[in-house]
């Protein structure tokens, strides 16, 4: 599954990410609201590349989109989808490499993704939840349209502390396509 917008390419990824997925997801700052704890190492990167070229965009389950740029053609972060089962409910999340950050990149692509899900897949609603303290995600996600649907206080135990969700979501009825896609 390919989508475009006009400065990104989002694609499956391939054997030579690791090294890019490696240096994004062990800046402190990218990984500090994520799951995952950085540094990542390149063996961390070489499996976590292959599990997610293995993924299928069209069946249920987690799919990771890969955002290149087009102006370089370089990783500069991903996009993961999982499909519910029934075909017509997804959850999305996001990261981007750190220097790549306030350039509208992550909206332009998590927007060709939204379009992609309402549009082609007829999904009638996208979720999406991140960490409370993770302001710059939440800001995005109300941009694209998501209405913060609830706060879960102190709801997950990462990294050693309690922390905060906040949950969004998103109707086929409200989207809103993005210029970009």
């Amino acid at each position: 599954m390919l989508l475009e917008t006009p400065r990104l390419v989002l694609r499956r990824f391939r054997t030579e990410d690791a090294a890019p997925l490696a240096s994004y997801r062990s800046d402190p700052s990218v990984a500090r609201y994520q799951s995952w704890t950085a540094p990542v190492s390149a063996d961390t990167a070489a499996r976590t590349v292959r599990a997610f070229a293995e993924g299928s965009a069209e069946d249920p389950g987690w799919f990771q989109y890969a955002i290149e740029l087009k102006a370089g053609r370089c990783l500069v972060g991903d996009v993961g989808v999982c499909l519910h089962e029934n075909l017509t409910q997804a959850e999305i999340g996001f990261t981007l490499a750190g220097d790549r950050q306030g350039h509208g990149y992550a909206a332009e692509a998590v927007g060709v993704v939204l379009d992609d899900l309402f549009g082609r897949r007829g999904v009638h609603r996208v979720s999406a939840e991140c960490d409370a303290r993770n302001t710059r995600s939440a800001r995005l996600l109300l941009r694209l349209g998501f209405v913060q649907e609830g706060l879960l206080r102190q709801a997950t135990w990462i990294k050693g502390e309690w922390t905060d969700d906040l949950l969004f979501g998103l109707l086929s009825s409200d989207r809103q396509p993005s210029p970009a896609g």
